[in-house]
């Protein structure tokens, strides 16, 4: 489903400032994976996230890497822009819309602040070519995408995340989605909180 809004699963986010942020902000870069990124609602409330908890110096070296099979071939003009109608910014907390937002001059439209957008890249892609789009993740969120996969794609998909991610790095996906027996080896769970998963 590609409709989604800012701020929609903010328990998740918070688990990532929580659990993994901290681990990550050590590292000289950060590099992200959102999988399944839809129009970009969820890459740059990361990318919000990310700032408000590292401050400006560090998210410098934050790139968002948001990439969806995108049949519609939209949502790279979309996120490109940075322009969103009110119904998907309006869960967004008022300090951050004040601060990472503002009217573009047209009715109900929102444009998201340079310093975020320009650290989110997006890209087209198929999970199932079970090809990553580079390697050395810190992160990779995949939500709302695995649970329309078949048991094995489902598998081999995260067994592709496991590889593309540097050691130590943090997987998130759907909280409803339980970790696949045949890859459960290859991860910790971080939080019962949350479905936050660290390469082991």
């Amino acid at each position: 489903m590609a409709f989604t809004y800012f701020f929609r699963d903010r328990q998740t986010l918070d688990l990532i400032v929580q659990h993994a942020l901290p681990d990550l902000k050590r590292r000289r870069y950060i590099n992200v994976w959102d999988a399944g990124c839809a129009m970009g609602p969820e890459p740059y409330s990361i990318a919000i996230i990310f700032r408000e908890n590292m401050g400006p110096f560090l998210f410098r070296n934050v790139r968002i890497y948001a990439t969806d099979i995108d049949e519609s071939d939209r949502f790279g003009v979309i996120i490109d822009l940075g322009v969103y109608p009110e119904e998907q910014v309006k869960r967004i907390p008022a300090e951050f819309l004040n601060r990472y937002f503002s009217r573009n001059g047209e009715k109900d439209r929102f444009q998201i602040s340079d310093e975020i957008r320009k650290a989110v890249i997006f890209q087209r892609h198929d999970l199932l070519s079970l090809k990553p789009i580079r390697e050395e993740f810190g992160l990779i969120v995949c939500k709302n995408v695995l649970l329309h996969l078949p048991h094995e794609g489902r598998v081999k998909v995260i067994k592709m995340f496991h590889h593309a991610l540097s050691q130590g790095g943090y997987f998130v996906t759907e909280q409803t989605q339980k970790m696949p027996p045949e890859t459960e080896h290859l991860f910790r769970q971080v939080t019962n909180a949350g479905q936050l998963f660290q390469k082991v």
